[in-house]
């Protein structure tokens, strides 16, 4: 029982944390880096940050601990598979979005693409992401794929999951300093520079501090041994068993 109340304070500041993100990185690109439009200006760049935190972090790490909540273990496994998914492809439609919100904002303003540390992480991650929901989708929601085929990919795809998970919060962090860098210059648009550390920087800082946190506490949930949905077998002790358990 204690592990099981641990493990909701963990998902609801979990749950918190993301809000945060959410409510921060709007807050940041519409109060002082002047709103949203789609139109090739600066305010429609500001899609792009948005929808990266959004999709590739908040919803992405909501959507790998879903197996983790222990009202689904006596439950049939498919609602849950297809819930994981569905978040799963939301994120990828908004990491879609978000990154042709930067290409049509560089290309409108003669930009180069793919120049900058942050890009080449950022376009890495979300091809690694698409061809991880490819294969999800193949191995575990296609009803004619073998059962050994299942249990082959599910390594690979938890740690994958994992891996897709840290690369968005280096990208997301890279991001956040590259745009204090080029935004804050006190002698081209009349702001305080970054280092002086103005209110704009301190937000902007303390996103990337709480997105890391984000990840740290997914990663926390996804790495306890405790907190994994339980295997079929352990009906002797009066431990949870899955229903329609399906090894996947």
């Amino acid at each position: 029982m204690r592990d099981i109340v641990t493990f909701y304070v963990t998902y609801l500041l979990c749950l918190l944390l993301g809000i945060t993100c959410i409510v921060l990185v709007s807050h940041w690109n519409y109060s002082y880096r002047g709103g949203f439009a789609w139109d090739g200006s600066t305010k429609h760049f500001n899609w792009h940050p948005v929808l990266m935190v959004t999709g590739m972090v908040v919803l992405y790490g909501n959507a790998a601990v879903v197996y983790r909540v222990p009202l689904t273990w006596g439950q049939n496994k498919l609602p849950w598979k297809l819930l994981h998914a569905g978040l799963l492809l939301l994120s990828l439609i908004l990491s879609v979005i978000g990154l042709s919100a930067v290409f049509a904002y560089h290309n409108t303003n003669h930009i180069n693409n793919l120049y900058s540390l942050h890009s080449w992480i950022g376009i890495c991650t979300a091809a690694l992401f698409t061809a991880q929901w490819v294969m999800g989708f193949t191995a575990f929601l296609l009803p004619c794929t073998p059962m050994g085929v299942r249990s082959l990919v599910k390594p690979g795809h938890v740690w994958m999951g994992a891996i897709i998970l840290v690369l968005s919060i280096v990208s997301c962090i890279s991001g956040i300093n590259e745009k204090l860098f080029f935004a804050l210059k006190a002698n081209t648009n009349g702001t305080l520079p970054y280092f002086m550390l103005p209110p704009e920087a301190v937000l902007a800082n303390s996103l990337g501090v709480i997105i890391v946190a984000f990840g740290l506490v997914v990663l926390k949930m996804l790495s306890n041994q405790i907190w994994q949905r339980p295997e079929p077998g352990y009906d002797d002790e009066g431990v949870y068993r899955p229903l329609a358990y399906d090894g996947s």
